[in-house]
């Protein structure tokens, strides 16, 4: 059966459906020795190229795997920077015939919990705002915020890119000048908590995310460090965006392979005693 060729280059881990469509745009994927169109759609046996090299649809038999990170203040979302400063992929494991695709991205200033995947039709999904994945973040302000204000960020109010609103807000308390809210969004555009915020004259000095979807911030794992999910909490990602098919499960963790050689190098040198 035909499909989109952004889809097929997705679900082979190359990057997301967006990601792709910018790659056609900028013509550095062909189709059958031909420059692809956006729309354009591919067989099997069709022979796709990025950047002049084969595309390996094998890839999408690759283990689907999905980490949380922790991501501090000081790094930025995209693989390189120009200026050189530290990236949220510097401290990912190695993927083996993929790589990670970032999934709610935070600008430099805000940190918290950040998904990669390996799965470019997943990342999509879980960023696509049809799927209204909701977003939930801990936000330190400074200066008052009244009720009234609080009463516009839940009715709207308008950016410069389109209305927007919380879902929710909830006192998180504080002392002084500072006082912390925890707010709840479905959407996840460029800065947008900061921007409502702003809208209402209040001032944003800290920002965490400390939920996307129904996976948590989990407190032993600190800032700059990832823990990859488990099979049953990848089925429930999954389920969150109906895709239920399954792929191979993902590798066990390198400390329990070199426990296991440890293990059996140790029993040779007592049976040889």
């Amino acid at each position: 059966m035909a499909e989109r060729v952004q889809k097929v280059l997705a679900q082979a881990g190359y990057g997301s459906r967006r990601e792709i469509e910018s790659w056609i745009e900028q013509g550095r994927i062909e189709i059958n020795g031909q420059p692809a169109k956006l729309g354009d759609r591919v067989e099997a046996e069709d022979e796709i190229r990025l950047n002049g090299k084969p595309v390996r649809r094998t890839l999408d038999l690759a283990p689907r795997r999905i980490l949380l990170y922790n991501k501090p203040e000081g790094e930025i979302c995209s693989r390189n920077d120009p200026e050189g400063r530290p990236t949220v992929f510097d401290k990912l494991p190695p993927v083996k015939n993929g790589r990670w695709i970032v999934v709610g991205r935070l600008d430099i200033n805000s940190s918290g919990l950040i998904l990669f995947t390996t799965d470019g039709e997943l990342a999509n999904r879980l960023m696509h705002p049809s799927y209204e994945i909701e977003r939930e973040y801990a936000v330190r302000v400074l200066g008052e915020f009244s009720d009234e204000a609080r009463r516009q960020l839940r009715a709207g109010v308008q950016l410069d890119d389109g209305p927007a609103r919380f879902d929710d807000i909830v006192d998180g308390g504080g002392q002084g000048v500072n006082h912390w809210y925890y707010v709840l969004l479905h959407e996840g555009r460029n800065r947008e908590v900061r921007r409502l915020f702003e809208q209402v004259g209040v001032t944003v000095n800290r920002l965490i995310r400390t939920r996307f979807g129904n996976l948590f911030l989990p407190r032993r794992v600190p800032q700059g460090k990832w823990q990859e999910l488990g099979e049953k909490d990848i089925n429930n990602v999954l389920k969150l965006v109906g895709m239920d098919e399954a792929l191979p499960k993902p590798p066990r963790a390198r400390k329990k392979t070199v426990r296991k050689k440890q293990a059996k190098k140790k029993t040779a040198r007592q049976q040889g005693r």
